[in-house]
C-alpha cells in the first residue's frame, strides 16, 4: 500500500494549531502551579512553626516550584496520568535533602540546612500529592462528562485496532476521544463498526479526515504498508494540520515504566524490560501483603464472627467454604471463603452447567445461582464472603493483589501462555475485580492476569487497591 502525500499537505502553516496548546493543558499546568506554590508555602510554615527558620521556610516554595519542574511534573506528558505524575513529584520531592546534602558536602557545612531541607520535602509532599490527586480526579471527571478530550482518530489493521480499543475502554476514562479508524484493511471493517467505530476510509485518506473531522491527535498501529517513509509522512502531514502523532507498540499490555527510548547509530530503538519477578524485588510486597492482612483481621475480627454466625444461622453447613486451589507455581492450598451456597453445591454444579455465563474459557459462572443462599447473595455483592481469604494472604499462599485463583482442574487446560498467571501468587482483588469480575469475557481475563504479572510494581499494587473499594460498592460482575 501506498500513501501519496503531495508537498503542499506537508508545509507547516505558520498560523496552524501546532503552535497553540489546548486551553486545558494551560489551565491545568496554572493550577497544578498554584497548587504546588500553597503546598510548599503550607509545609513552610510548619517548618518555621516548629524550627522558627525563616531562610528555609522562604527558599522552600521557589525551591520546591524549582524541582518540580526540573523533574517534568508539568509536562504535557504526565497531565493526568497518575501513577507517573506522582512518581516525577516524589523525584523532586528526593531532590530537595540531595541539594542540601550537595552544598553540605561543598563546604557549607551547614547540618541544619540538610535536616531542614529532609524535613520540609516530607510535607510539601504529603500535601501536594493529595492536591494532585484531587486535581486528576477533577480532570478525569471532565473527561467523563466529554470535555477537554482530544477527537483520536486510530490509523492500522482492523485486528490490532480492536485489541487497542480493548485496552483503552479497559483502562477507564482518559483524554483520548476515538473519533474514528482510517483502515489498512477495510475488508474487516465489520469488526472495528460492531464497537460503535465510524471507518472514514484508509490511511491514504487521513488528511481529508484531519480536515473534515477535526482531529486533536491520531494514533498509528503497526501494519505491513506502513514503512519507514510512509510513518514519516504521515507525521508531517499530522504536524502540518496541528495533530499529535502517536505511534502505538506492537505490544499493547506492556506499561510505560517498561519502554525506554536506546539510541543505537541515530536509531531511537524501543527497549522493552523484562518483568522483574525475584524473590528480591517482591520482598516489600511480601511484607506489605502480610502486614497490612494480619492488621484488617485484628480490626475486623469480631464483624467476620458476626458474619460466620449468621451464615450458620442461614442454612445448614460450615461457616467457611474450603476449596482447593491453585497457587504461585501451580503449588495447591486451601483457599478460604464465607460458605454463600447450600452444603450439597458442588453435587448440583453438573445440572447447571447449561446456564454457564462464562461458556468461552474455564470458569463456571452462573447469574441467580439456586445453589445461592439468602445471605450468601448479600455476602457475595458485597464482597464480604472473600474476607477469609486475609488468612491465606498472612499464611504467605495469597497476596493482596495478584490474579484470580484459579482451580486445579482450570490449570490443567491452560495452554503455555495462560500458565504465566502462575509465576506470582493470586491475590484477593486484582485487574480482574476492578475492571468487571465475572461479566469479563475469559480472554480478556487472561489478558488482565497476563498484563498484571509481565507489568507488575508496588504502584500498579496501590492503585489497585484503590480502585477496589469503589469496585466493590458497583457490585459489577459480582454473583
Amino acid at each position: 500500500m501506498t500513501i501519496e502525500v503531495t508537498h503542499e499537505q506537508i508545509v507547516v502553516d505558520r498560523e496552524s494549531p501546532q503552535t497553540r496548546r489546548r486551553r486545558w493543558e494551560q489551565r491545568y499546568r496554572i493550577v497544578l502551579l498554584v497548587g504546588d506554590v500553597l503546598a510548599a508555602a503550607a509545609a513552610a510554615l510548619l517548618i518555621h512553626a516548629a524550627y522558627g527558620r525563616w531562610a528555609v521556610a522562604l527558599a522552600l516554595p521557589p525551591t520546591w516550584i524549582v524541582a518540580m519542574a526540573a523533574h517534568r511534573t508539568y509536562d504535557r506528558a504526565a497531565l493526568g496520568l497518575g501513577t507517573e505524575e506522582y512518581r516525577r513529584v516524589l523525584r523532586g520531592t528526593l531532590a530537595l535533602p540531595a541539594l542540601a546534602a550537595v552544598a553540605y558536602g561543598l563546604g557549607t557545612r551547614d547540618a541544619t540546612l540538610l535536616h531542614d531541607m529532609i524535613m520540609a520535602a516530607v510535607p510539601a509532599a504529603a500535601i501536594a500529592l493529595p492536591v494532585r490527586y484531587a486535581l486528576r480526579r477533577r480532570l478525569q471527571r471532565r473527561w467523563a462528562r466529554g470535555r477537554d478530550r482530544s477527537p483520536t482518530l486510530l490509523v492500522g489493521p482492523s485486528h490490532d485496532v480492536v485489541e487497542l480499543v480493548a485496552v483503552l475502554r479497559r483502562g477507564g476514562v482518559q483524554d483520548l476521544q476515538i473519533a474514528g479508524v482510517c483502515l489498512s484493511d477495510p475488508q474487516n471493517a465489520s469488526a472495528v463498526r460492531q464497537l460503535g467505530l465510524p471507518v472514514l476510509g484508509g490511511p491514504a485518506d487521513m488528511t481529508d479526515v484531519l480536515r473534515a473531522v477535526g482531529i486533536g491527535t491520531v494514533v498509528v498501529l503497526p501494519a505491513p504498508g506502513l514503512d519507514t517513509s510512509v510513518l514519516r509522512r504521515m507525521s508531517w502531514t499530522a504536524a502540518a494540520h496541528g495533530v499529535d502523532f502517536l505511534l502505538a507498540p506492537v505490544l499493547t499490555d506492556v506499561s510505560a515504566a517498561r519502554l525506554a527510548v536506546r539510541p543505537t547509530n541515530g536509531v531511537p530503538l524501543l527497549r522493552v524490560q523484562a518483568p522483574d519477578l525475584s524473590r528480591t524485588s517482591r520482598l516489600p510486597k511480601e511484607l506489605l501483603d502480610r502486614t497490612l492482612a494480619a492488621a484488617l483481621l485484628t480490626l475486623l475480627a469480631l464483624p467476620m464472627l458476626l458474619i460466620a454466625l449468621v451464615v450458620r444461622l442461614d442454612s445448614s453447613g460450615p461457616a467457611l467454604f474450603r476449596q482447593q486451589r491453585a497457587g504461585r507455581y501451580g503449588d495447591h492450598f486451601t483457599m478460604l471463603k464465607f460458605r454463600t451456597m447450600r452444603a450439597d453445591s458442588e453435587a448440583l454444579r453438573a445440572e447447571l452447567a447449561h446456564l454457564n455465563q462464562n461458556s468461552d474459557g474455564l470458569l463456571f459462572k452462573v447469574k441467580e445461582d439456586p445453589r445461592i443462599t439468602r445471605v450468601g447473595s448479600l455476602l457475595r455483592r458485597s464482597s464480604l464472603d472473600e474476607l477469609p481469604q486475609l488468612i491465606n494472604v498472612v499464611r504467605g499462599d495469597m497476596s493482596l493483589v495478584g490474579p484470580r485463583p484459579p482451580l486445579p482442574e482450570e490449570v490443567e487446560e491452560y495452554t503455555p501462555d495462560i500458565k504465566r498467571r502462575l509465576l506470582v501468587k493470586p491475590g484477593l482483588t486484582g485487574l480482574w475485580q476492578v475492571s468487571g469480575r465475572s461479566d469479563l469475557p475469559w480472554d480478556e481475563a487472561v489478558r488482565l492476569d497476563l498484563g498484571y504479572v509481565d507489568n507488575w510494581s508496588m504502584g500498579l499494587d496501590l492503585t489497585i487497591l484503590l480502585r477496589t473499594g469503589s469496585a466493590v460498592v458497583r457490585g459489577t460482575g459480582a454473583y
